[in-house]
């Protein structure tokens, strides 16, 4: 018999876009930021100028020369702390 999965719903979870957070775990703890976006099915956010990875390109037509750019990464929700709401 083969079962079929069950599909899970995006968790709920107690941040939101343009919340400021403070890290609490991790590499940037203890630093702050806005988070720009909040991804529910995998539970992470992306804080503005934190947890930056750097990014290979290769040469394209928008792009000619390549190069080596810095963009922030998710961190997972458990490891943020909300200060403030945007709408209170």
């Amino acid at each position: 018999m083969a079962t079929k999965a069950k599909e899970q719903k995006p968790a709920k979870l107690h941040v939101k876009t343009g919340d400021t957070v403070t890290v609490i775990a991790g590499d940037e703890k203890g630093k702050t930021g806005v988070i720009k976006s909040v991804n529910r099915s995998t539970q992470r956010v992306i804080v503005e100028g934190l947890n930056l990875v750097t990014k290979h390109n290769k040469p394209s037509a928008k792009n000619p020369q390549g190069g080596i750019t810095k963009i922030e990464a998710g961190i997972h929700v458990s490891n943020v702390k909300r200060l403030e709401s945007t709408n209170a």
